[in-house]
């Protein structure tokens, strides 16, 4: 399915104030980026570089002021997302080097402390991505969605406590429980087809059976038409926005929906 997507962030600068932003997707095995707009009003010189996680990253110092950041993308999306019950744990001593890095705790995800109840979860099952989608499973139906009870320090040890969250915290659960079976995982930030209520949305990924699969606890069944963003740790590393200065943002807007024809 082609999608159109786009994201607009509406700011007010006291100061001129250095941005980080990742609001630009790339072309991918699941997606292919046809036609692409960014729009910087008032305008601004931007540059781009490429961060250690593969994403696409830019560097903007914003005016004093009123400040808007617009993105729009057509993007040919996947209808389905792979699924493969019985893909094989990876041994670690055959694990790539760059996926080592997805073994290890990190800010929002405290696999250290999270063995316990991941083998509660997965019991006998075989170890790979039949652990994982217990996991997924597990998260689905324990923890509550829901708007307005977890912050931005919130982790997932305090989310497998609290039992309640948005897909931020639900991602970070599955990624914590995954890396203490030693199941390397990491967080995804993009868009979905159909979200309700719409916002930019957070999943996860798992490494078995030699190839990355995608995860998503928010959702009751394998969902396809995605649009990646980002790829990360957990959320310290996929932020949209990073501001380092007196900037308020002052509203976003998302928008996904199915794209008319374009002449490429």
């Amino acid at each position: 399915m082609k999608l159109q997507i786009s994201c607009q962030l509406d700011y007010e600068a006291y100061s001129s104030t250095p941005l980080i932003l990742m609001l630009r997707p790339r072309s991918n095995a699941g997606q292919w980026i046809i036609k692409e707009e960014y729009v910087l009003e008032p305008s601004v010189p931007i540059t781009e570089y490429t961060d250690i996680y593969g994403n696409l990253c830019q560097r903007i110092l914003s005016p004093v002021g009123k400040f808007t950041v617009f993105t729009s993308s057509i993007v040919q999306t996947a209808d389905f997302i792979d699924v493969a019950p019985g893909a094989e744990f990876v041994l670690i001593e055959d694990l790539p080097a760059e996926e080592l890095i997805y073994l290890l705790p990190s800010r929002y995800c405290e696999s250290d402390k999270m063995g316990n109840l991941a083998f509660q979860i997965v019991g006998n099952a075989y170890p790979g991505y039949d652990q994982v989608e217990l996991i997924r499973r597990w998260i689905h139906n324990n923890i509550r969605y829901q708007y307005g009870f977890s912050t931005v320090s919130t982790s997932a040890q305090d989310t497998a406590f609290a039992k309640i969250g948005v897909c931020r915290d639900f991602s970070h659960l599955g990624i914590a429980l995954c890396r203490s079976l030693s199941i390397p995982a990491r967080m995804v930030v993009g868009y979905l087809h159909e979200l309700y209520p719409m916002d930019l949305h957070a999943w996860f990924e798992a490494f078995v059976g030699g190839r990355w699969y995608t995860f998503d606890a928010t959702q009751p069944y394998p969902k396809g038409n995605r649009v990646v963003l980002a790829y990360g740790r957990d959320a310290a590393d996929v932020a949209l926005a990073t501001q380092f200065g007196n900037i308020f943002l002052l509203g976003m807007q998302v928008n996904v929906s199915v794209a008319e024809e374009v002449n490429a």
